[in-house]
């Protein structure tokens, strides 16, 4: 049977991917984004887009309106939508944190609060409804000059976590989505969001800073690999709790569960550039 499929964040790599593999198996897809010139892609293509700022609750109750009227249900919601903040954390502003967890952490929530309606609709029509939440393995390990992001997916796990708990008696299953190296446009929406001030401590390793900003897309695994398998999960009968994919998405928290802190520490510290200063 064909499902409705909403996903936030579709103007590029994962959550345009997912929405053209959920389309091409038949489903009904409404791929969403801020901006909706940046669909026209995913239009020409015969998918349904609507604009939504997942910030922006006015935004959010709009395009929920027209799944309503045309559909009556979201059998799946997919809350992809986010932005990976670069830096040092004492070199980020008070409004660079709070971006980065308004779009990572909060906006997902109030996405799913106001499409709960439409989800339990979905569970009295066939029985079940799926709530998939896009993480990263990074939200399980930390790296120098991503703590922001890394910190903003590793609440969004915990959230994650909670409402797969939360919202079971009601008949929706909750997935935490975790990918490794993906390869997109992230790490360019990430360096365009870099934040190294002239007076920064990290001016002499600036260009670790930015490599930071493209660390996992080198050698990423190519974004219809990893999605593949994952749309496969999400519309098997049972979908995981966890799905993870994509390059170092076994190995890298494998680490960090086996080397000790100081060890873990000093490959990362090494890699972006920390082992040069003295104390």
């Amino acid at each position: 049977m064909s499902k409705c499929i909403l996903i936030t964040g579709c103007s590029s790599g994962i959550g345009a991917a997912m929405a053209r593999e959920f389309h091409r198996r038949g489903h009904v897809v409404y791929a969403t984004a801020r901006k909706l010139e940046a669909l026209a892609p995913l239009a020409a293509e015969g998918l349904r887009t609507l604009a939504l700022d997942v910030t922006d609750d006015a935004t959010i109750a709009a395009a929920l309106a027209v799944v309503q009227s045309e559909q009556g249900r979201i059998d799946l919601l997919v809350n992809n939508a986010g932005f990976s903040q670069v830096g040092a954390v004492i070199d980020l502003t008070r409004e660079d944190l709070r971006k980065q967890y308004e779009t990572n952490v909060i906006a997902p929530v109030a996405v799913t609060r106001a499409a709960l309606p439409l989800l339990r609709a979905a569970v009295a029509k066939s029985g079940a409804a799926v709530l998939a939440n896009v993480g990263s393995i990074v939200g399980l390990f930390t790296t120098p000059f991503a703590g922001a992001y890394c910190s903003s997916k590793a609440a969004f796990h915990s959230l994650s976590d909670a409402m797969r708990m939360e919202l079971a008696p009601f008949g929706i299953r909750v997935v935490t989505i975790q990918p490794g190296g993906v390869r997109s446009s992230f790490g360019d929406n990430g360096e365009a969001a870099l934040r190294l001030p002239e007076a920064s401590f990290y001016q002499p390793v600036a260009k670790n800073v930015h490599a930071r900003a493209q660390a996992g897309q080198r050698g990423a695994t190519p974004v219809d690999e990893f999605v593949g398998p994952v749309v496969d999960a999400l519309l098997g009968n049972t979908p995981p709790s966890i799905i993870r994919g994509g390059k170092n998405s076994t190995r890298l928290p494998l680490m960090k569960q086996l080397l000790s802190t100081k060890t873990f520490d000093g490959k990362l510290s090494h890699m972006f550039g920390l082992d040069k200063f003295k104390p």
